[in-house]
């Protein structure tokens, strides 16, 4: 009652008008337990994870910074071994491994950070269709830890990677492997390890998904898969084709 005083003098509000400022539940709605008839499945919850890269075009990269900088940085020395996450272009272009794959940037933090011998993890979350209000702790999310493998020439032309990516990132053709600016190549991240958060633990399944589970999801299941918050009518990122990729 204390802290509820407090709050509506720093607002400049009576008490009974404090009373009217918006409170958690008419902010975020989601359904009550109840209305959940099970918890999915550590599969489904693998198929919603792929659905997901296949979606949605960007994650967060984490990697260590080696002890030293090299002569070519200038960055604190004091955050030698600590790590960093920073937000990058992922594309789904090769759906029988559930390989991301990533332009990489040799002069970005994250590559340099591989470069010098960091381990790499890849975070996806699940971001609702424009208009939706939800809990972001009620959506699902998920981390995948692997390593960076560079993309052969002949993976290359069999899975279309430029065209694939070029869907996600138009924009990124500009730093395409050959460009002007800056020292680009083709790679993908080969997952190791899932693990997922599908939401509240309640009524969703958190935990770590078998590799198998990742990689054994068909095409099929991805396109008729339905997140929270899709409407499958609506034609949601419908232009992200399933082809043989």
């Amino acid at each position: 009652m204390h802290l509820l005083h407090a709050l509506a003098a720093a607002l400049g509000v009576g008490l009974a008008s404090a009373s009217l400022l918006p409170q958690p539940q008419t902010i975020f709605v989601n359904p009550p337990a109840a209305d959940v008839s099970r918890i999915p499945t550590v599969h489904e919850s693998a198929v919603m994870a792929r659905r997901i890269l296949h979606l949605t075009g960007l994650g967060t990269l984490s990697t260590i910074f080696p002890a030293s900088p090299t002569a070519q940085e200038d960055r604190p020395s004091d955050v030698g071994g600590t790590a960093i996450g920073l937000v990058d272009y992922i594309a789904d272009c090769e759906h029988a491994t559930g390989n991301p794959t990533i332009l990489a940037l040799d002069i970005a933090t994250s590559f340099k950070n591989v470069a010098a011998g960091s381990n790499l993890s890849l975070s996806i979350n699940w971001a609702l269709p424009k208009g939706q209000v939800r809990s972001p702790a009620s959506l699902p999310r998920f981390s995948l830890q692997g390593y960076l493998e560079d993309v052969s020439a002949e993976d290359l032309v069999e899975h279309a990677i430029p065209a694939c990516f070029a869907k996600y990132h138009p924009d990124a053709q500009a730093w395409y492997p050959g460009n002007r600016i800056h020292s680009s190549r083709w790679a993908r991240l080969v997952v190791k390890e899932v693990y997922w958060i599908g939401g509240f633990g309640d009524r969703a399944y958190i935990g770590w998904i078998p590799v198998e589970e990742w990689r054994n999801v068909t095409r099929k299941e991805v396109r008729d898969c339905v997140l929270p918050g899709e409407d499958r009518m609506s034609g949601w990122r419908a232009w992200l084709d399933f082809g043989d990729n």
